[in-house]
């Protein structure tokens, strides 16, 4: 038996093959190769010129991830349709594609990352940051006690002049930024008080302990939610923010943008 007897089932009636940073040659030949299937390039420049293209604002670290954002954005920009099968071929080990996975497009295991990243004021790299120390807090809480909190990214002037301190400011004259692991210990510790967290579009922290004051009315949030969610909500409707929202009552952590929900997931899935 040949190998193709064995792992061309992966290669089989596939609608479309998705190539996460291809080289120029690469890509051309895969072009060549059947014209009669679909090719989607992934990466964070078009530098092959594809035709369709799918941005990564991010190289993401795990090839899951890197997957289920193409994906995601396959998706949103129409290229691809509910239920196709893509052949995935992506770089895992030593700098250039090496490896080929079959998945199917499921409008249902949408998370929400794609419009997360795509389109929003903050640098990707300070939104994954956030999300991941969310994500992170979620699953271990604080002292191992389920907590609430509350991060506000991008357009930090607008949200500071639509909120007010409820207490002292540790970070209104510091430089940090989110993502150095001892800062990320820190807002940690803060998270067990009260208030935002207000971080600027490259990541400084510029202020804990935010009351948010914009107006709710208009805002829908899912019954059981709280104010925190509310307030979440609403600031990113008045703002170019976004806001990712851990929950203290249900443990998810959901994120905002444009006054309305577009990402849920559990920590305890990752």
């Amino acid at each position: 038996m040949a190998l193709d007897d064995v792992f061309g089932d992966i290669y089989a009636n596939v609608d479309a093959v998705a190539l996460f940073s291809p080289s120029g040659s690469y890509y051309e030949r895969l072009i060549g190769a059947d014209e009669e299937v679909d090719v989607i390039v992934f990466a964070t420049e078009n530098d092959v010129g594809a035709d369709a293209f799918v941005e990564l604002p991010i190289e993401f670290d795990e090839v899951e991830e890197r997957v289920k954002f193409g994906i995601e954005g396959a998706l949103e920009q129409e290229l691809i349709d509910d239920g196709d099968v893509l052949a995935c071929a992506t770089e895992v080990f030593d700098g250039s594609i090496d490896t080929v996975s079959r998945v199917r497009a499921d409008e249902d295991d949408r998370l929400g990352i794609y419009d997360l990243f795509a389109k929003s004021r903050a640098e990707p790299e300070v939104i994954k940051s956030v999300l991941e120390l969310v994500i992170e807090l979620g699953k271990k809480g604080q002292k191992g006690k389920p907590v609430g909190a509350l991060f506000v990214v991008g357009d930090a002037g607008k949200v500071m002049n639509k909120s007010r301190p409820l207490s002292y400011n540790p970070f209104e004259k510091s430089h940090v930024h989110v993502g150095d692991p001892i800062v990320n210990v820190m807002l940690k510790e803060f998270s067990r008080l009260d208030g935002a967290f207000v971080i600027s579009d490259a990541g400084k922290i510029v202020s804990a302990y935010r009351y948010l004051e914009p107006s709710a009315e208009g805002v829908d949030i899912p019954k059981g939610l709280g104010t925190r969610h509310m307030a979440g909500g609403a600031i990113t409707r008045d703002t170019n923010a976004i806001t990712i929202v851990l929950s203290e009552s249900d443990g998810l952590v959901r994120a905002f943008k444009g006054g309305e929900i577009i990402m849920e997931v559990d920590p305890e899935a990752y």
